[in-house]
């Protein structure tokens, strides 16, 4: 009888890691399709329509911070606020031209007031770079998405391409996951694309990370049924 019991005891001291392991991951699974359920559904009751969202831009060398640009200067300013722009550790010129656009807003006594933050982030892989030493600087951005995310907690994500964007959305994608905050992400295809999706935004379409999904060519709208179609923003 003792040696049964000892049996049985050993048994389930053996099987506990197993089963704690396969329910955190059934937990998990659960909670990842219930974010990708109500991904892009309105959020009704919790965010008031009246209250101030905060808004991380995400900024992308060349015309992906033109078109962005372009984007904010139509964007209600006092609803989106604070505001923080990131852009890659390389790229300054982004960054000098957002707060070229924050200061504009500055001098304007209807935004008197509101916020902006200017922060980088490393790249995931520089032009040129072998894939081999990417994995390693992939891994560092996405630590440092991480810490940028916590630190930031957006209501808000803005993006528009460049492979900036995909560290933080994936790092705000986990966050909704494990019930930390809800950042919606809006993304805003690029102009330059007519026929087929950049890489960054075929991820966060097939992969449902993006709650809004946005492109300016209606023939992609046709391929990629689950986007909006918004005309040329330029």
């Amino acid at each position: 009888m003792e040696k049964n019991s000892r049996f049985c005891f050993s048994n389930l001291s053996s099987n506990l890691p197993i089963t704690c392991l396969i329910t955190f991951i059934t937990i998990f699974l659960h909670r990842v399709l219930n974010v990708i359920y109500r991904t892009g559904k309105p959020l009704g009751k919790r965010v008031s329509p009246q209250w101030p969202l905060s808004t991380l831009i995400v900024l992308g060398s060349g015309g992906h911070t033109a078109e962005m640009i372009n984007l904010l200067l139509v964007l209600r300013k006092e609803r989106f606020t604070p505001r923080f722009y990131i852009a890659a550790a390389t790229d300054n010129m982004s960054l000098q031209k957002a707060r070229v656009v924050e200061n504009s807003l500055a001098d304007s006594s209807e935004t008197k007031g509101l916020s902006a933050e200017f922060m980088q982030i490393y790249r995931s892989r520089e032009v040129g770079q072998s894939y081999v030493t990417s994995v390693w600087t992939t891994l560092v951005a996405m630590a440092h998405a991480l810490w940028l995310m916590i630190k930031i907690r957006p209501q808000v994500v803005l993006c528009n391409g460049p492979g900036t964007c995909i560290p933080l959305c994936v790092i705000a994608f986990f966050i909704k996951v494990i019930g930390i905050r809800w950042s919606s992400i809006f993304y805003v295809e690029s102009i330059a694309r007519v026929k087929r999706l950049s890489l960054s935004g075929l991820l966060l379409y097939k992969l449902r990370i993006a709650d809004q999904f946005f492109v300016q060519w209606p023939q992609l709208q046709r391929q990629y049924p689950r986007a909006h179609y918004v005309g040329c923003l330029m």
